[in-house]
């Protein structure tokens, strides 16, 4: 068992949070859901996380955003095969949670789904701002386009191999090595078919177009030590949303959020203070005196 789940913080979040599986679309699909926090607010920060780990890979996230007032909802996907499949399950869910235009923390997959979001809702944005750690705005950086269609016909042996060769095996420092082996773990439990669905998203043919975004406020989030990603990934997402705000963080590997969770979760409130005390804010407004 991992150094991280073995930890105080991760028994806490097992423990005081509860698990939700909340049933969209006639029962065809399925969210896991984490939801901490003022249920008064409307605008949380919902968390997507990347492909090879299910979303309690945002404890740390989930415990301490929400003991400052956030309301922070970590989820986990149903089994989609298409882009606006999931984009249209996820409507779903933010309507049934009875949710306004939220904020989204998504990393590698998980960012690139929360881009997918915020263009499938452009005319009636849904999200109003987005965090994107180690994401991607074209599909094409993977060299899989053609083999994308044949996932939900592999073997989960072979699947679990591809997403574990692009996680950097080199020696690292022991918080970096720590996550690492908090993910595998996740992955070796990862249904087939769940695997598969994750990967298609992650590597069928498609990309981003910003100008369907130009209303939605975005934080950059990189780290400069080794992961999945190239530079070139990197420069293009840049290249995508020049105003973007960037937060650079010197380590963290691919899962920075659990390797390095203080410094991101600094970097996500200094994200969402912006929004205090408007409608949009995804922390509960400060009670007033004698009220």
């Amino acid at each position: 068992m991992s150094v991280y789940r073995r930890s105080k913080e991760y028994s806490s979040f097992r423990s005081t949070i509860s698990q939700k599986k909340i049933v969209v679309d006639a029962g065809d699909e399925i969210w896991t859901v984490y939801d901490a926090g003022p249920r008064s607010v409307r605008s949380p920060l919902i968390c997507l996380p990347p492909v090879s780990s299910y979303s309690d890979v945002f404890f740390e996230q989930v415990l301490t955003l929400s003991s400052l007032g956030y309301r922070v909802i970590a989820v986990d996907y149903p089994v989609c095969w298409t882009h606006k499949a999931w984009c249209e399950s996820f409507r779903k869910l933010l309507d049934h949670l009875r949710l306004d235009k939220v904020h989204i923390l998504g990393a590698s997959l998980g960012g690139f789904l929360g881009q997918k979001f915020a263009e499938f809702s452009c005319i009636n944005q849904r999200v109003h701002s987005l965090l994107l750690c180690n994401a991607f705005v074209d599909t094409a950086v993977f060299n899989r386009e053609k083999s994308a269609s044949t996932f939900w016909a592999l073997p989960g042996f072979m699947l679990k191999k591809w997403v574990l060769a692009h996680i950097p095996s080199a020696p690292t420092e022991p918080a970096i090595a720590d996550s690492i082996d908090f993910v595998v773990e996740e992955l070796e439990d990862m249904p087939r078919n769940e695997l598969a669905s994750r990967l298609t998203l992650n590597c069928a043919p498609s990309y981003i177009e910003p100008q369907k975004l130009k209303d939605v406020i975005i934080t950059v989030i990189d780290v400069f030590d080794d992961s999945a990603l190239s530079s070139e990934v990197k420069e293009e997402v840049y290249k995508f949303y020049p105003d973007a705000k960037r937060a650079h963080m010197k380590a963290g590997g691919n899962f920075p959020y659990l390797s390095h969770s203080d410094e991101v979760n600094l970097h996500t409130q200094i994200h969402l203070k912006v929004f205090e005390n408007t409608r949009f804010s995804a922390k509960a407004a400060p009670d007033k005196e004698g009220s």
